[in-house]
């Protein structure tokens, strides 16, 4: 079963992809509410997979993304933005993201981006 970290500042994106997961079979690990937040329990969980809010306070998600990725370069991270924030898509995946969802997400476009991360 694959293990989800959600790291988002919205307490209601959190629960809308934990309830989505959950019913999929997958286990969610933890949540983080910011970028730090996110790669503390990263290390202290670790999940196989994250799934990482862009704009969150403090530490924002490319941040967080920059810090997990230094810690374990393999792993599956995927940002999670919303609409209009196409520029920061870009550096997100050169900073090692490896997929992006963009919010509101459907549903089947999560489920198939999580689990063509979580098999490749």
């Amino acid at each position: 079963m694959t293990r989800v970290l959600i790291v988002d500042d919205a307490a209601f994106m959190r629960q809308a992809i934990r309830i989505v997961l959950e019913k999929n079979g997958y286990e969610i690990a933890g949540e983080g509410v910011n970028g730090f937040d996110g790669y503390n329990k990263f290390c202290d969980l670790k999940p196989d997979l994250v799934t990482m809010d862009i704009t969150m306070p403090d530490v924002n998600g490319i941040e967080g993304l920059k810090l997990i990725r230094k810690q374990d370069p393999s792993a599956a991270v995927i940002m999670i933005s919303a609409m209009g924030q196409e520029h920061l898509v870009k550096e997100a995946i050169l900073a090692g993201a490896r997929a992006f969802v963009v919010k509101p997400f459907k549903e089947d476009y999560l489920l198939d981006t999580i689990s063509k991360v979580s098999n490749s």
